[in-house]
């Protein structure tokens, strides 16, 4: 057992976990957001958030949503809700997920089946704290186009080629968004009333959509 922690946060990793078992502790765990689990072919990562961790996530939940309103595109924000695929030996709990481009397909769905759903058209992981292991590999095998890692300072942006992630400056599935402009926001998020801050959000959005409303 492997355990990572920061105060109020705690990542453990345990070795030779059956699927089965994955599956026990996702049901007895089913109602609860935390803690969040994600499982690798017998690795499997439990982690308490912090409310730090948190604060950042749910900012950057809220920033999505607004931006999307502004551009008239539906967002589904399906939170931390678990993805699995048994097939894959894969499974995994995100910080935050959205449907944009895809959104159209689960909706009005109480649960997901990626054996004939498609995954989250975008992930959201706060990796503050050095994390255990690589959840990106698992996002990649699953198919998740797009994800949104912040690790305390900088936010990136990482869009699926093939079988792996490489950085860009832009999102593909919520243009103009670039990640520059992601961290500028979350850095002023810091210390700026969250009223305050959504407002600035949405007139950047409007200003860069060119809307009117």
């Amino acid at each position: 057992m492997e355990t990572v922690s920061n105060p109020a946060e705690q990542r453990v990793v345990l070795h030779n976990i059956g699927w089965d078992t994955y599956e026990r502790l996702l049901a007895d765990h089913e109602n609860n957001s935390a803690p969040r689990l994600t499982y690798d072919r017998g690795e499997l990562e439990i982690m308490s958030p912090s409310p730090g961790h948190e604060k950042f996530n749910r900012r950057i939940a809220q920033l999505v949503l607004a931006v999307a309103e502004e551009l008239d595109i539906e967002a589904e924000d399906l939170g931390s809700t678990t993805f699995r695929r048994e097939d894959l030996e894969r499974g995994f709990e995100p910080d935050s997920c959205f449907y944009i481009q895809n959104e159209e397909q689960v909706r009005g769905k109480e649960r997901i089946d990626l054996a004939v759903d498609p995954p989250p058209d975008l992930v959201i992981e706060i990796d503050i704290t050095s994390p255990s292991f690589s959840k990106l590999p698992i996002y990649a095998r699953i198919g998740v186009p797009e994800v949104w890692r912040y690790d305390g300072k900088r936010m990136t942006i990482l869009v699926l080629e093939d079988s792996d992630y490489a950085e860009t400056t832009e999102s593909i599935v919520l243009p103009p968004v670039m990640s520059s402009v992601l961290t500028d926001f979350i850095e002023k998020s810091k210390t700026a009333r969250r009223m305050v801050w959504l407002k600035e959000v949405r007139e950047w959005a409007r200003k860069n959509t060119g809307s009117s409303s």
